[in-house]
């Protein structure tokens, strides 16, 4: 395993790191690793961590230690899970060209035992069906698949869309390895798919276009200033979804349209929709230099229906008139209201310590903590109900290997996704759970140093 060693004096200037305030932007150095712990607060467990643009999953116990790692064959799609049964579920970017560069794409599903052998895996990697960023393995064995489809311009437009929105000669794409241009536009749709990979269920975007309250508007698009992707042909840019067994419903979440979704998987019918009342003409859109208007979501990810029935949603804030700033939203869907809510500390006008202009999360754990997860920087902490951080962790890993700092920001620390399973977890039963010692080994003890300076300059 690679290790980026430090020099003794670039050692001492890191520890000093704790022992001033810090606006992220000014800091040109970062440490990696393990930075705080109250042992008497937080939800103990393991954290399941795939670093992006890497092909290695990660689970670590709370003071940092490597516990176990899977090494696979390719890049990770995002993120990864542990299933009750042992085996891993993640997706899994495919090895041959893909259908379509977009963010969050990558074509493929893997299902991986203790060891990293693949022992299951679905392929949907063509414009009539393309796997994107998010999957939900049922309580009934099947999956469900999140994937976009291509529309082709004149099929656009004989649906509905205004022709200046959907370009004929198409769009390049920033991210196309071979800079082609990407034509249409790609709806999403959610599949579920049995062992088998048989398809048994499927919902479109496509088959619900209109204006109403349970129908999505194909004339809503971004503006040109978010890029040529987003502002044309990945429309709606799903990011979430998530199978209730409770009421047999399905939740998806829209990145671009600022709002999620639950849909009653017997008839296909939306029933309920959050984030974006102007979508329906129930509101204001943004109106400008600090106004959001009545658009409560920006950017959102990771909305996920709790056992009390709230919603909890990690609120990227990109592109909100008021600030670029991130924030984790519980909602209660009965009133619509927001019941807790956490920023953390900073200007919200520029930036709050763990905005994340894509991607992140925030799991809601046990003890009613959130773990959360800030991908742009790789930054993991938990935060209780009373907005206190409790543990906090920067991931080392990118693909040069495992850093004790992160000093070149032209290379990603990106995870989109990390989530804690308890001791008792089916998942780990049985499984070796000694510590392999620290995942930075090697590295400075910024915990150490943390609280030698809390300790030395108290609040």
């Amino acid at each position: 395993m690679a290790q980026k060693r430090l020099a003794p004096v670039l050692a001492v200037l890191l520890l000093l790191f704790f022992a001033v305030s810090i606006v992220r932007a000014e800091s040109f150095i970062e440490p990696t690793g393990l930075l705080r712990w109250d042992k008497s607060k937080t939800f103990n467990g393991y954290t399941l961590i795939a670093p992006s643009y890497t092909k290695d999953i990660y689970l670590i116990d709370m003071d940092g230690n490597l516990i176990h790692k899977w090494e696979t064959d390719n890049l990770n799609g995002l993120y990864a899970e542990l299933l009750p049964n042992g085996n891993i579920l993640r997706g899994a970017v495919v090895n041959e060209r893909q259908a379509v560069y977009f963010g969050g794409s990558s074509g493929s599903v893997q299902e991986l035992d203790w060891k990293g052998k693949v022992v299951w895996e679905y392929k949907m990697n063509s414009p009539q069906g393309f796997y994107h960023h998010a999957f939900d393995r049922m309580p009934n064995g099947n999956t469900l698949l999140l994937a976009w489809e291509q529309k082709s311009w004149e099929e656009a437009v004989r649906k509905g869309r205004d022709p200046k929105t959907t370009k004929p000669e198409g769009v390049v794409s920033p991210a196309d390895p071979k800079r082609e241009r990407v034509y249409g536009i790609w709806p999403d749709f959610v599949r579920e798919i049995d062992r088998n990979g048989k398809t048994v269920w499927e919902w479109h975007v496509w088959d619900h276009i209109g204006t109403g309250p349970d129908q999505i508007n194909i004339n809503f698009v971004l503006p040109a200033t978010v890029g040529p992707l987003y502002a044309g042909p990945d429309w709606t840019h799903f990011n979430t979804v998530q199978y209730l067994p409770k009421t047999d419903q399905v939740l998806v979440n829209s990145r671009n349209f600022g709002e999620f979704y639950i849909i009653d998987k017997k008839t296909g019918k939306m029933l309920y929709r959050w984030g974006n009342p102007a979508q329906q003409g129930k509101g204001r859109f943004p109106g400008g230099y600090t106004d959001d208007g009545d658009q409560t979501l920006f950017g959102p990810h990771h909305v996920q229906v709790q056992e009390n029935g709230n919603i909890t949603i990690f609120d990227n804030g990109t592109f909100r008139p008021s600030g670029n700033y991130s924030r984790i939203v519980e909602l209660d869907p009965k009133t619509g209201k927001i019941v807790w809510q956490f920023a953390g500390k900073g200007i919200p006008r520029y930036g709050n310590p763990f905005y994340s202009a894509f991607q992140s999360c925030a799991q809601k754990l046990p003890n009613g903590n959130f773990l959360v997860t800030s991908t742009n920087w790789g930054h993991l902490f938990e935060v209780t109900p009373d907005k206190e951080i409790v543990w906090e962790y920067t991931s080392p890993v990118n693909h040069k290997g495992v850093n004790c700092s992160k000093d070149d920001y032209l290379v990603t620390f990106e995870v989109h996704r990390a989530y804690r399973y308890a001791p008792d977890y089916a998942g780990l039963k049985g499984k070796d759970l000694s510590s392999k010692g620290p995942l930075t080994a090697g590295c400075p003890d910024f915990r150490k140093a943390f609280e030698e300076a809390t300790a030395r300059n108290p609040k």
